[in-house]
């Protein structure tokens, strides 16, 4: 089953007196929304009674969690510190997601500094692998690491270097952001046969069935030559990607991903339409 919701906490969650992430199932349930990504972008830091409440309050209404790492991960720095850094971070994320009940942890690779993408993939995969290793000896074996396509040109996370870090074990599953992807290529969402194609290089890469169940950012984002500037909202007419095109790949391919909404301030609205948009298809 197809799912949506927001990353983070949204201006609309905030106004009805909202004051923390375990009060989001409730407010999702009340909405219609099904899916919440916990953002750890700037460190883990969850306390151990509003996070057994969350998983409540999930269980409760059946809110499907994940959890964003922590943005500074660079499993393809130079520095063997920052390697093993970001390991750590994973780890840590994958505490909080047993604490709450979150199977998929996202995270950002990393960027390609001063060395060639092919080197700095080849560091991120070693990485992986020896992240995917303390994985399973915490006994985290059973979550999900979801890399993330990425918009700045000089971050690693192109799709198809997202696919070669799926490449490292076979419960990987990727994180496309469309937003991402078009920011990346200044541009490269205009119809369905625009989103068709990377669908098929997942299935290309993952297989029919895993490819189905991968997960999924959107939002429209401004970008620059470099890439990606800053997120947008469903009200921008000039950057895009607009999502009623993924809408119909998505439901003429049975794919099923869980898709977060990562619009500035206006995730669950945003969220809301993307839904209709793909119930209005599916009828």
């Amino acid at each position: 089953m197809i799912q949506f919701g927001p990353g983070g906490n949204c201006e609309w969650f905030k106004s009805e007196g909202n004051k923390n992430s375990a009060q989001m199932p409730a407010f999702l349930n009340k909405i219609g929304l099904t899916a919440y990504e916990v953002e750890c972008g700037r460190g883990v830091r969850m306390n151990d009674a509003v996070a057994k409440e969350l998983r409540d309050e999930a269980e409760k209404y059946g809110i499907t969690l994940s959890i964003h790492a922590p943005y500074y991960i660079s499993m393809s720095s130079l520095e063997e510190e920052k390697r093993q850094g970001s390991i750590r971070y994973l780890l840590e994320s994958a505490a909080l997601a047993k604490k709450i009940g979150a199977k998929r942890i996202i995270f950002h690779s990393g960027s390609c500094a001063k060395i060639s993408r092919e080197e700095a993939t080849a560091l991120a995969v070693d990485t992986l692998q020896k992240a995917v290793a303390a994985f399973d000896a915490e006994g985290y074996g059973d979550l999900i690491l979801c890399p993330e396509t990425m918009g700045k040109i000089n971050q690693l996370g192109s799709l198809e270097e997202v696919m070669t870090l799926c490449g490292v074990d076979e419960r990987i599953l990727p994180t496309i952001d469309f937003g991402h992807l078009n920011a990346r290529e200044q541009g490269l969402f205009y119809t369905a046969a625009d989103y068709d194609r990377v669908l098929q290089t997942m299935e290309d890469a993952l297989g029919c069935e895993r490819a189905s169940k991968f997960h999924a950012h959107f939002s429209k984002i401004e970008y620059t030559v470099g890439g990606e500037k800053r997120h947008l909202t469903f009200e921008d007419t000039v950057y895009g990607p607009d999502f009623a095109p993924l809408a119909e790949v998505l439901y003429k391919r049975k794919a099923e991903p869980i898709i977060i909404c990562e619009s500035a301030g206006t995730q669950s609205k945003d969220a809301l339409e993307m839904q209709a948009l793909y119930n209005k298809v599916a009828k």
